[in-house]
């Protein structure tokens, strides 16, 4: 009687574990949308804890093999080879859902990991287009120009490791057609503002350039114009003092 009740358990044993395997490994999953992916996560972490709540089960039932073999070695021999089946479909089955549970939590992670990148890359696009709206209406003066023009290059000078990981983390997910359309949409519409805003800050900086060049080379020259017209004015001044007649003066002077 013993026997056979422990042939029933190894049965139902095994009769939960293809339904298990059934269930969690051979469903078809489509991640069209974060919450789908997420609760595939959550699913495949109550499936993992699911079957590792089983090894007691098991435990339990190979000890009642064991010791009915060791009792009665002519009904347990059969047993023990039936057990030996089991136990390495179980083996199997947690291997493979654990490893399933852990791509799943990788997935996961890479999109959260992809929105964070996101959100980063687009605070600093935000933070460009507002230098580069700065430098619109700027005062005639060169210390607004070249305060502008430092202000801008300094954003500009951002590194680009993070866009490389934008498109990395996304190209990863798509390969793999976990939510791509969601993704090709989000970087479609990050990567045209990205090429729209530095090539509108990079003409931008250029213009200030010569604009501040241009500012320079005026005020080298008015400089100039004013340490000549400076000489000059002393010394008419010294012609004055002196009461000498314009007709006595060089050329130049009258």
């Amino acid at each position: 009687e013993k026997a056979v009740n422990l042939k029933k358990d190894l049965a139902e044993m095994q009769e939960w574990m293809t339904q298990a395997e059934e269930e969690y490994l051979e469903k078809d999953f489509e991640y069209k949308s974060p919450e789908e992916l997420e609760n595939a996560v959550e699913e495949m972490k109550r499936a993992k804890e699911d079957v590792l709540q089983k090894e007691v089960r098991v435990k339990i039932l190979k000890d009642n093999i064991k010791m009915l073999a060791t009792k009665v070695p002519s009904s347990g021999q059969d047993l023990v080879t039936e057990l030996n089946v089991v136990l390495e479909n179980y083996q199997l089955l947690c291997n493979r859902i654990r490893g399933k549970c852990h791509t799943l939590e990788e997935v996961w992670s890479c999109w959260i990991e992809l929105l964070q990148y996101l959100d980063l890359e687009t605070a600093w696009l935000n933070n460009l287009e507002e230098r580069v709206q700065m430098t619109g209406n700027l005062p005639d003066k060169l210390d607004a120009v070249n305060d502008a023009l430092e202000s801008l290059e300094s954003v500009l000078r951002h590194p680009a490791d993070n866009r490389t990981q934008i498109r990395e983390l996304g190209q990863t997910l798509i390969d793999g057609g976990i939510l791509d359309d969601i993704i090709s949409e989000k970087l479609e519409v990050f990567n045209a503002r990205y090429e729209e805003l530095s090539h509108l800050a990079v003409s931008r900086q250029i213009t200030l350039e010569q604009q501040l060049q241009t500012m320079r080379e005026t005020n080298h020259m008015l400089q100039v114009l004013q340490e000549s017209l400076g000489d000059l004015d002393r010394q008419l001044t010294s012609y004055l003092t002196d009461r000498i007649d314009a007709f006595q003066m060089p050329q130049e002077a009258q």
